[in-house]
């Protein structure tokens, strides 16, 4: 398992692993436990092209149906076909399950992003 404590977080739950200008986006183990079982993901397209913070995709758990954004721009170039069958497997390994990869068109947005202490820290205020 990827650990937390390597990723960036945004304050609306989502993560971000680096790889080389690649970003892998995913769900905060928070974020997967506060929607309960997890039903549907949309898989966005190939090629699309967001800014930080625009909404890409959804998610619909038994509870709700929430907006997953960008933590950077830049443009889709890989998505997690397995979820279309298996969306559960964001509720079983929220850290290890990626929903979508982004090629970032500026790395520096990666400092607007939080530590996992940090984001720990704001899931507390809540």
């Amino acid at each position: 398992m990827a650990g937390p404590e390597n990723l960036k977080f945004q304050k609306s739950h989502e993560w971000a692993r680096v790889e080389g200008n690649i970003a892998y986006v995913g769900i905060s183990d928070h974020a997967q436990e506060e929607l309960g079982d997890i039903v549907f993901v949309e898989i966005p397209e190939l090629d699309d092209e967001f800014e930080a913070g625009e909404e890409v995709t959804n998610i619909e758990s038994v509870k709700a149906a929430s907006p997953i954004n960008a933590p950077v721009s830049g443009k889709i170039v890989k998505v997690n076909e397995e979820l279309e069958d298996t969306p559960e497997l964001i509720n079983q390994k929220p850290y290890d399950t990626f929903i979508f990869a982004i090629e970032m068109t500026d790395s520096s947005e990666l400092d607007n992003l939080l530590s996992y202490e940090d984001y720990q820290k704001v899931i507390e205020e809540e």
